[in-house]
């Protein structure tokens, strides 16, 4: 009987090798129906109220008639990594082998592009699943400088990304992020280690340290992914790109006027290069 079939390993690595890397890094896995439902619902309102720990929100979906208790939501917020702004109780433990940085940005006015580029991870839903989109920006400009959709949170996607964006721009003096796993890790904090670049991580539990970029997931959410449901990973990337072509290149922001983020980037850029 052995004889007549093939391990099992190595019909597997047969498959395997008809797979592409992208069918394999853009496929939407992992929850029901009504929970993908549920995540869609509780992230359309954590926009709303970032406050909303998973009691509150349970109240919110209970009072819109579904049934979805504090337990499960609490589930479901944890890999949609919504953090409520409080503080709870224990939530500053750090992790035994992850250096956490200081908060640089308090009171420091932002004047100039690659003073300060700071990073975020946020859930994108799908018709039949859901992906991760990581982005770096320029925190004056408000450029997205780089970005890059992954099925999972995993640390490689979010270095992948920085190292683009550094190929691309000046280092920035100061790179900012929350305290989530991945932007503490060692094999993250190490492409970090210039000598001229500062690295802040917000207080945690602290939504508005990182602000700036919570806005654009706003925006991004309400005007492309929420319109679209999109279908498959190659659909969302393409629509999530050509949203932020359009918000680098067309629309202006309105810390800057008429000015785009990229035209406000690079010009205040070409300023400074000129006066040195």
């Amino acid at each position: 009987m052995k004889q007549d079939h093939p391990d099992i390993s190595v019909r597997l690595q047969c498959v395997l090798l008809y797979l592409s890397r992208s069918a394999l890094y853009y496929q939407p896995w992992g929850e029901s129906a009504e929970n993908l439902r549920f995540m869609e619902i509780i992230d359309k309102q954590f926009l709303e109220t970032p406050w909303y720990g998973s009691r509150q929100m349970a109240r919110h979906m209970q009072r819109e008639g579904h049934k979805c208790g504090r337990h499960r939501v609490r589930r479901l917020m944890k890999p949609m990594r919504l953090v409520p702004i409080y503080q709870e109780p224990k939530t500053s433990k750090k992790h035994p082998t992850h250096k956490i940085y200081p908060y640089l940005l308090g009171d420091l006015p932002i004047t100039r592009p690659n003073q300060v580029w700071c990073t975020d991870i946020t859930y994108i839903p799908m018709r039949r699943g859901f992906l991760y989109l990581v982005a770096i920006i320029d925190w004056h400009s408000r450029k997205v400088l780089s970005w890059r959709l992954s099925n999972t949170m995993d640390v490689g996607v979010c270095v992948e990304a920085f190292k683009d964006a550094l190929a691309r721009y000046c280092s920035p003096a100061i790179f900012n992020s929350d305290q989530g796993s991945q932007f503490t890790s060692t094999d993250f904090t190490a492409v970090l280690r210039d000598p001229k670049m500062k690295i802040s991580m917000d207080e945690r539990g602290r939504w508005i340290d990182n602000r700036l970029i919570k806005r654009l997931w706003r925006s991004l959410k309400s005007e492309c992914v929420y319109l679209n449901a999109f279908e498959t990973g190659s659909e969302a990337r393409g629509g999530i790109g050509a949203w932020i072509s359009y918000y680098n290149e067309k629309r202006p922001h309105s810390s800057h006027g008429l000015l785009t983020p990229a035209e406000a980037y690079d010009t205040q850029d070409l300023n400074l290069k000129a006066a040195a």
